[in-house]
């Protein structure tokens, strides 16, 4: 099968079945076959490979960049995270899919956002930029700060609604490169002069993309990348590329393909082409020749890299997946929380957890089985069950909980009853 591969590669075109795919895109995030590895290592080992991870306020069981690591990273803290961004510096907070988290290596090639930023003016700017000097002796003085330690309380227009102008000038100073976050208290920002924690060397590289067609390139590569396996249509896989048109985004996949730096991937039944990266092209191999891969049950943040694309998440997985979080209560299918169950290469189940501080306690509150199920699981259910249990402790101990509590209502379903011996 591998000799096939290449000389297909050479075509640059590779057809595979849909259940090839499933597969690769699993053992690509590392949530079936081989892990990565172990603690901080493995954190940025998964965040070198996947360019950035998504960042998220909200929490219920863990934000969506913890719940994105806990389903990678064996026996995941976020203590682990909050170290490499604040205490490390090898990571950073910055605008890459909307608010993202990524290797604080890849600095420069966000040059062209800052400078955006800089240029990007708002109704009240020069308000802003009158007290800039002054936050500048603030910061410099006393070292890092959030706009409650800075006594400006005028009101001023901002990019989502009005809001106190310390806080908008510590924004901009942050989106055009200035300050970077220090660290966080729950969700506040605070911040100091990024000279002080980022290194010289890469704070000063000039951006190496010299031209825009350079960096279209280089950013859809780096979304292909991100996800495992992407195709050449709109979708929220391109949030927060600043300027990208669907004129753009074929050059770049033309000029990708044409210096071999992915490759084609057709997948049976789906009248879209697909891509992967040319460095992904062994794993493919290791999935075409059937090798076996370790199943493992892992529960999948909102906001995952895997499935930023829901359309094609569905396309592939046959799996309808929405996150209702802005939805009125009353027109949601599920909730307003909800993760989805991934057992091997299929998902198998959604539910919504809830963890409760005051009682130490993980609370099942709701279970929904996917359709179809009966062709996925019955000879696999045992299995499945032992490898819930394991991801089930995992969770737990990540949540710092001790005690699980499933909802009353779950309880009186029969396929469910096994739930209350974990």
């Amino acid at each position: 099968m591998g000799n096939r591969v290449i000389r297909e590669r050479k075509m640059k075109k590779i057809t595979i079945k849909k259940g090839h795919a499933k597969k690769f895109l699993c053992m690509y995030n590392g949530l079936s076959g081989k892990r990565f590895k172990s603690g901080k290592t493995g954190i940025m080992e998964y965040i070198k490979k996947a360019g950035c991870i998504q960042f998220d306020p909200l929490n219920m069981v863990g934000n969506n960049q913890d719940l994105v690591l806990q389903s990678r990273i064996k026996n995941y803290n976020i203590k682990m995270l909050r170290d490499l961004l604040y205490k490390d510096r090898k990571l950073v907070d910055y605008w890459d899919k909307n608010m993202s988290i990524f290797s604080v290596e890849d600095w420069p090639y966000f040059d062209r956002n800052r400078n955006r930023f800089r240029n990007s003016l708002v109704k009240d700017s020069k308000s802003i930029y009158k007290i800039l000097p002054e936050i500048r002796k603030i910061i410099s003085e006393k070292g890092s700060v959030s706009s409650l330690d800075l006594e400006f309380n005028e009101k001023v227009d901002w990019w989502w609604a009005p809001t106190k102008i310390s806080r908008a000038a510590l924004e901009s100073m942050y989106f055009w490169g200035e300050l970077i976050v220090h660290n966080k208290i729950n969700t506040r920002k605070y911040y100091d002069f990024s000279h002080k924690h980022i290194d010289k060397k890469i704070l000063n590289e000039k951006d190496p993309n010299e031209e825009d067609v350079n960096y279209y390139e280089w950013y859809v590569l780096r979304r292909i990348s991100s996800i495992g396996i992407l195709w050449n249509r709109a979708g929220d896989a391109w949030l927060g590329i600043h300027g990208l048109k669907s004129a753009d985004r074929n050059k770049a996949f033309k000029s990708l393909r044409e210096k071999n730096k992915i490759i084609e991937v057709e997948i049976e039944n789906i009248n879209f082409p697909f891509y992967i990266n040319n460095e992904s092209l062994e794993l493919l191999e290791d999935v075409l020749s059937k090798q076996s891969a370790t199943e493992r049950v892992s529960f999948i943040a909102p906001l995952d890299n895997m499935i930023w694309d829901r359309k094609l998440i569905r396309e592939i997985f046959d799996f309808e997946y929405v996150w209702e979080v802005y939805k009125p209560a009353k027109i949601r299918q599920y909730g307003y929380y909800i993760l989805p169950i991934l057992f091997g290469k299929d998902f198998v189940a959604r539910f919504e957890p809830v963890r409760d501080k005051k009682t130490s306690s993980l609370i099942i509150k709701n279970w929904w089985w996917e359709e179809g199920l009966n062709r996925l699981l019955p000879k696999r259910f045992e299995k499945f069950k032992c490898e819930f249990s394991k991801s089930l402790k995992s969770f737990m101990n990540y949540l710092e909980v001790d005690n699980l509590i499933v909802e009353n209502k779950l309880k009186t379903e029969k396929e469910l009853k096994w739930l209350e011996l974990q």
